[in-house]
């Protein structure tokens, strides 16, 4: 196995020192340090010369090579703890003058008081939803949202410029292209040990949607050449420089068709490099996750807003006195202001959150509440957590910072927890339900109102992860970026599913029906009718009559009608024939 570059965090029973290991060296010492409680991850980041010309070639074929033999000039991973602050020795390794600025900040004044906080109340409304379900738009009409014609045509463009970069004639069209992205997404929910197996005459695996929407080496041709940038103009500092364009695209539709909501959750999502295996639980209840880092900024439901892949501090400088995790936060919030500066709610976890954070999310009226690590409240003195577990469950104790009504709450339940606001305090006191599984009883908890508003609304992108998890593209190539590029397209059909389950109240359908149309569609409408035989008839008669996502829709060109043959400006999406709402239902029945 070829050796990556790992890092060690100290103290971590591995040794501080850098050094070059194999992968699963640095599992085996995971395992074997049983001192640590936290939960260490390992998140693998481009090599440190992504913009070269080489890291375009492929390891190996897919079916031959597993994602843990990729060879150490492709595969970095680190070793990294939950928390994204800097641990103890490397603030002892920061320069005096860097201490002395910490040290000058002024010293908060806590008091034993509810929280005053002064943001207006949230009276937005949406009128682009409004638009959007006026328009009645089908799940591919949806999904182009975001695979928009532009981006189609921009993919098209630089593959077929990379292609004749590498001397090959592809000519590459956006139908083509379609085709690709369905096959793609239809692997999420049916997938082959190998992906050739889809085009075998076997009738134990031969897909005839597939094989006859393209030709199989036709597809492998241009999934090995798929490429998202110019390799002429790449940014040397930028180690995802090779996908950043498609990266600026989709954070731009996504943030233009976002739903505009009051709530809003961020955290870490992982794009799972190694194949199917995506995790591996160790015997000291440490899980490792491995794959991409990707910061996330979601609705509560799940909708992605905002997304960037982590770089790790070497190549993203956090600034304002946060860490990594913080940065990213005021990323995020700053994209959500550039639709208005509307009082958001932002919800984080222990990872993100610290009284600083809040302060300055407060000044930008943004509304905060998070979880929050003892040493990030800025010695807030709270009842001792060893006190507070001897009292009964629902116990608190909490202060509020004077000069900027920041709130910072100690709560009792099955566990101490640690909460922090800007915007929302203790009262109203409410009541919440504990089930004892001892006991099996349950029994009435206080609660503060931070908390049980927090409980509420976070877990937007544990929803989106979810999603995501249950039908994944599974073809992969073996770039260092074509797992991503499955993220990117994972996270934009869940979006699409969000504005459907918005727009559409009437007529929903779940998540894998949706996934399914979509497919369908793009594999059924743009398939290869250039060579007699390649589209069967029984195909289409198939489709016509399976009563499964047909959608009526306008289009601009006036055609005949399939049923009765007169002028008729409407069509079925899927069967791609003209036909009147009239006719509609007659025609789809036997």
């Amino acid at each position: 196995m070829a050796s990556s570059s790992s890092s060690l965090t100290p103290g971590r029973g591995a040794g501080s020192k850098l050094k070059s290991m194999k992968l699963l060296e640095v599992l085996n010492a995971l395992e074997e340090d049983e001192s640590g409680h936290g939960r260490e991850e390992i998140f693998i980041a481009p090599p440190s010369n992504a913009a070269g010309d080489f890291t375009d070639e492929d390891s190996g074929d897919e079916d031959g090579r597993r994602g843990t033999h990729l060879p150490g000039s492709v595969l970095h991973a680190f070793v990294v703890p939950e928390d994204s602050g800097p641990s103890e020795d490397e603030e002892d390794l920061q320069p005096a003058r860097k201490k002395r600025r910490a040290g000058v900040e002024p010293q908060r004044i806590w008091t034993k008081r509810d929280i005053r906080p002064d943001f207006s109340s949230w009276t937005a409304s949406d009128p682009h939803m409004e638009d959007l379900r006026s328009q009645e738009l089908s799940p591919v009409g949806l999904f182009e949202l975001f695979f928009d014609e532009g981006t189609i045509n921009f993919i098209v463009d630089e593959t077929n410029r990379y292609a004749c970069q590498k001397n090959v004639s592809l000519g590459l069209t956006a139908q083509e292209l379609k085709c690709v992205l369905g096959i793609l997404i239809l692997s999420g929910y049916i997938s082959y040990p190998r992906r050739r197996m889809f085009w075998e005459t076997s009738p134990d695996s031969h897909h005839h949607l597939v094989a006859d929407a393209i030709r199989r080496d036709r597809f492998e041709l241009i999934f090995s050449y798929l490429h998202f940038a110019d390799n002429n103009g790449l940014d040397e500092s930028d180690r995802f420089a090779k996908v950043r364009p498609l990266i600026v695209r989709m954070n731009r539709n996504f943030q233009k068709h976002a739903p505009l909501e009051e709530f809003y959750s961020f955290g870490e999502s992982t794009c799972e490099y190694f194949g199917h295996r995506g995790s591996k639980q160790l015997p000291a209840g440490k899980p490792v996750r491995l794959g991409y880092k990707i910061w996330c900024g979601t609705t509560s439901r799940g909708y992605l807003v905002w997304f960037e892949p982590s770089q790790g501090t070497l190549f993203t400088k956090p600034g304002r006195g946060l860490d990594l995790g913080g940065s990213m936060v005021v990323k995020f919030v700053d994209a959500l202001q550039a639709r208005g500066c509307l009082p958001y709610h932002i919800f984080l976890d222990k990872v993100f959150t610290s009284v600083k954070l809040m302060s300055i999310l407060r000044k930008k009226g943004v509304k905060a509440t998070g979880t929050v690590r003892e040493y990030r409240t800025e010695r807030c003195p709270l009842k001792d957590p060893k006190e507070l577990k001897k009292l009964k469950r629902g116990s608190f104790d909490y202060k509020v910072d004077e000069s900027e009504e920041i709130i910072v709450c100690r709560w009792h339940d099955s566990r101490v927890v640690n909460i922090c606001s800007n915007a929302v305090g203790i009262e109203p006191v409410g009541l919440s339900s504990h089930h004892s599984g001892a006991a099996r009883t349950q029994s009435q908890v206080h609660q503060p109102s931070l908390v049980r508003l927090y409980q509420e609304k976070v877990g937007g992108v544990g929803r989106m992860d979810q999603n995501i998890a249950k039908y994944k593209v599974k073809i992969r190539g073996m770039k260092w970026y074509s797992s991503f590029i499955g993220y990117v397209i994972d996270a934009a059909l869940n979006n699409a599913w969000q504005l459907h389950r918005i727009c559409c109240r009437d007529a929903q359908v779940d998540l894998l029906a949706f996934r399914r149309y979509v497919a369908c569609v793009y594999l059924e409408s743009n398939a290869d009718t250039s060579s007699q035989g390649r589209r069967s008839r029984r195909l289409e008669t198939e489709s016509r009559f399976d009563m499964i996502g047909h959608w009526i829709i306008h289009q601009d060109k006036r055609t005949r009608c399939a049923l009765c043959h007169s002028q008729t400006n409407t069509r079925c999406e899927k069967c791609q024939k003209g036909v009147h709402a009239k006719c509609f239902r007659a025609y789809h029945i036997r």
